[in-house]
């Protein structure tokens, strides 16, 4: 391993670039990774940069940044039992999984990657998982209607993992490449909001049913996706609303309860599920299964097998794929044109 890596630094001012920094050695219960493919969130990790550069601050003081990857086990340290040198693995978690040629990953954030799924793919692992957990937070059930709300990259999962649960799913979304990509990926229906009016659509979309379960997958002001979710969900007899909302993306929501909403489950889905920021958990600790039976582990083992399966197909969202020595130009990318790309994937090899 070299003693050196690559890594993408963000700094005070929101400028990016790829330094050169000594390679950490793993603590115990870590993994150390030589990494392969690295995914960008854009929202969680882009969302600000604007504003940073708005009000910049100092240009010297800078952090590495990503949370999504996947590489080969090329050392560990203490009691990572179900790891050996050379297993292909994906990992998460922030400060952690870097966009960076080798990283120390907690090994409870890390699973075996499917022999049938590439690097580049593997490395949205992350993000899939956040989307499953949100649609487990769902209860979202076969023959159900769903609408999301954002089809981000975390959007997107959300619409294919809610259809492979049997689901009949209807995306919204504001970008046309979006649009297009979800209708690549097998959404039954992809509406672009800033055209067209999405309600009337979610009534002929159910057969005048209604929307039993939306998903709000995108962070900011998010009240009138909110508005918008709420009217297209079922109406009792007594004219109130009934279903569920998730949110997901870090939103924010401003919204009359009880008679103002009605019958409606408002739910938050935090990241991948249970044990992701608990630091025993992610070194080695396990919760009793009885009483969680889906951590974050078992999310991100269960969307690599979905992807293994075709259930979830990553390759529809990966607009870009480039070198760790342009992760700059990339980023800026989906900075200033966010309608040319979405998934953008940073290659190590």
């Amino acid at each position: 391993m070299s003693k050196t890596r690559k890594v993408v630094v963000i700094n005070e001012a929101g400028r990016i670039s790829t330094e050169e920094q000594e390679t950490p050695a793993p603590k115990s219960g870590q993994l150390l990774v030589e990494v392969h493919a690295s995914m960008v969130s854009p929202g969680t990790e882009l969302g600000g940069v604007k504003r940073r550069r708005e009000n910049p601050g100092s240009q010297a003081r800078q952090r590495p940044f990503g949370y999504t990857n996947a590489g080969v086990v090329v050392g560990m340290e203490g009691d990572c039992d179900e790891f050996e040198i050379g297993d292909r693995v994906a990992g998460m978690g922030g400060g952690y999984a870097l966009h960076a040629t080798s990283a120390c990953i907690p090994h409870n954030l890390c699973a075996k990657i499917p022999d049938d799924v590439a690097y580049k793919e593997a490395a949205s692992v992350h993000l899939a998982a956040t989307a499953l957990h949100a649609v487990q937070r769902g209860r979202i059930r076969i023959g159900e209607n769903v609408v999301v709300a954002g089809l981000g990259i975390v959007g997107q999962f959300a619409c294919q993992i809610a259809k492979t649960a049997g689901a009949y799913v209807m995306g919204l979304d504001r970008l046309p490449l979006r649009i297009g990509i979800a209708g690549n990926a097998g959404i039954h229906r992809a509406v672009n909001v800033s055209e067209t009016d999405p309600i009337p659509i979610a009534q002929e979309f159910t057969d005048g049913y209604g929307m039993d379960c939306g998903i709000i997958a995108f962070g900011g002001d998010a009240t009138s996706a909110f508005q918008q979710i709420r009217a297209t969900l079922k109406t009792a007899p007594d004219t109130h609303k009934m279903g569920r909302i998730v949110i997901v993306g870090g939103a924010s929501i401003t919204h009359g309860f009880a008679a103002g909403l009605g019958n409606v489950d408002v739910i938050s889905a935090a990241r991948t599920g249970p044990g992701y920021h608990d630091e025993a958990y992610e070194h080695g600790a396990d919760y009793p299964p009885v009483f969680v039976p889906w951590p974050t582990q078992r999310n991100l083992a269960l969307s690599l097998r979905l992807m293994s399966e075709g259930k979830v197909q990553v390759q529809p969202l990966i607009t870009d794929v480039v070198p760790i020595d342009q992760a700059s130009e990339a980023c800026e990318k989906l900075i200033q044109t966010p309608n040319e790309a979405l998934g953008v994937v940073f290659s190590m090899q």
